[in-house]
């Protein structure tokens, strides 16, 4: 049987910490995993319209082995300034690979699309993006909040407004495995219109609610409910982290957030679609000192996509309400 960590938040994974920054007017945010030590990393995007910034460096037959941080952030692609901040805050503290007699922090970022959500995009010459990730380096913790936070502040899906997410897993051979999730999907979380997650199944205990699946199920589940009809392609967007302590190859990382994408599926239906950037990171710590099983592994990538699907749901099922919003929240529903 599967069980959460402490927090039941993805630093329940040894040497990582979680930062957020948000603009409550632009309704609009930053989220910023901060790794204690460089930690080997991987990607993998399966929506069709992502916006990154140093993604390629993480696949596995790429030069870099490891990096310093991670960077969710909303704005689209005035979001990926997001990324120049926490490196500003990185650089400060003198972190980075050193290049030349140069620090260079390494921080691969995604953003989600979060401008048609009701907040003030008149912001000037110069989005906020780069201060709210200065803003969000400097917030680093074990602890934080889930829902309306970090770069699930804007965040919509369909029917409900989204946020931010996260969960743990710790599993019988004392390897932890933790998610984060920014939940901003076309789709919808929830089974038809009701208050049920697509995920119940892998709920543990009342984390989302403890609904379990409706009775009957609705006559329209099988419905297709998007957040909206003429929403152009690249308008939404899932992203997220999937994170380990266990000791995994780079190969292995970029296997593990593939894994993670099955979450996705269990969560949030449809999903992967052509208006969605849909895009996994994944963070490997190494802290535990296990090297996994081969029966083990198996496990551990289970484990990813149930872990990502909780993360997911908690994340609808945490957002609070604020002036100026287009959709309800799951709490109201």
């Amino acid at each position: 049987m599967f069980r959460t960590g402490r927090r039941n938040l993805i630093t329940d994974v040894a040497g990582l910490r979680v930062g957020n920054a948000s603009d409550a007017m632009v309704k609009s945010g930053v989220t910023v995993v901060l790794c204690d030590e460089p930690a080997v990393a991987g990607v993998q995007i399966l929506g069709g319209a992502p916006g990154t910034r140093e993604t390629d460096l993480l696949e596995p037959h790429n030069s870099i082995e490891a990096i310093h941080a991670v960077v969710l952030s909303g704005g689209s692609a005035f979001g990926l300034d997001a990324a120049s901040g926490v490196q500003a805050a990185l650089g400060e503290r003198g972190i980075g690979v050193e290049v030349g007699g140069f620090r260079v922090p390494i921080v691969p970022a995604a953003i989600l699309f979060d401008l048609r959500n009701g907040g003030d995009k008149d912001w000037g010459r110069y989005p906020p993006y780069r201060d709210l990730g200065y803003e969000a380096a400097q917030a680093v913790g074990i602890d934080f909040p889930l829902g309306t936070v970090g770069a699930g502040t804007g965040a919509l899906s369909s029917g409900l407004k989204g946020g931010l997410g996260s969960a743990s897993t710790v599993l019988d051979s004392g390897v932890t495995i933790g998610a984060l999730a920014a939940v901003n999907p076309i789709g919808s979380v929830t089974i038809a219109r009701s208050r049920h997650f697509w995920a119940a199944p892998f709920e543990i205990g009342d984390e989302f609610g403890g609904l379990g699946y409706p009775s009957p199920m609705p006559e329209d589940a099988k419905r297709i409910l998007l957040k909206f009809r003429d929403m152009q392609v690249g308008g939404n967007t899932t992203i997220a982290v999937i994170a380990t302590d266990a000791v995994l190859t780079k190969a292995a990382a970029k296997r593990l957030a593939i894994a993670a994408h099955d979450g996705f599926v269990r969560a949030i239906w449809p999903t992967h679609t052509p208006a969605d950037g849909d895009l996994v990171f994944a963070l490997v710590t190494g802290k535990s000192g296990i090297e996994l099983a081969p029966d083990d592994v198996i496990d551990l990538y289970a484990a990813a996509g149930a872990t990502m699907a909780r993360a997911i749901s908690r994340g609808v099922f945490a957002a609070t309400p604020a002036d100026g919003d287009l959709l309800p929240v799951w709490s109201s529903r």
